[in-house]
């Protein structure tokens, strides 16, 4: 009589012949090239709420730092190799993407400045970084297939 699976097998048996998945015990549990930036960013938002007490201006300065843009480098293209054209597409579409952002900056500065309440000033200055990466987009500066 054959049985199904071979039950006179040990699971590493089993497993290693391919009778039966590994489970997701098995998995690595973390992954670091994945986790890390996660981590980071944590860590940075944590140590501007800290700051924010002892000094504005380094919580301003820390807040500013070119971080987000070392993550998004990191995850997009130190996952899997990329070749030299489509890392060079990546960080011209982060160059260009600044220039909605400064503009979200300053439209929120101003607004503030006029004494709008923070939620306007912050959702003018979402309308405003909106406009400029939808017209990117229209005029072809950014594409969603590169």
């Amino acid at each position: 009589m054959v049985y199904w699976p071979p039950l006179h097998l040990s699971a590493s048996s089993q497993l290693q012949r391919g009778v039966i998945k590994p489970g997701p015990w098995e998995q690595p549990l973390l992954n670091l090239q994945k986790t890390l930036p996660v981590v980071t960013s944590i860590l940075i938002i944590l140590v501007v709420a800290v700051l924010r007490e002892r000094s504005r201006t380094l919580a301003a300065i820390l807040s500013t730092m070119p971080i987000n843009m070392v993550l998004a480098l990191w995850i997009v293209l130190g996952a899997a190799p990329q070749s030299t054209q489509a890392t060079l597409s990546f960080t011209r579409s982060l160059l260009v993407g600044l220039v909605p952002s400064f503009a979200w900056l300053v439209t929120v500065y101003f607004a503030l400045r006029a004494e709008w309440n923070l939620a306007g000033a912050i959702l003018a200055g979402y309308a405003i970084w909106g406009a400029m990466t939808a017209t990117a987009f229209w005029m072809g500066i950014f594409a969603l297939n590169r």
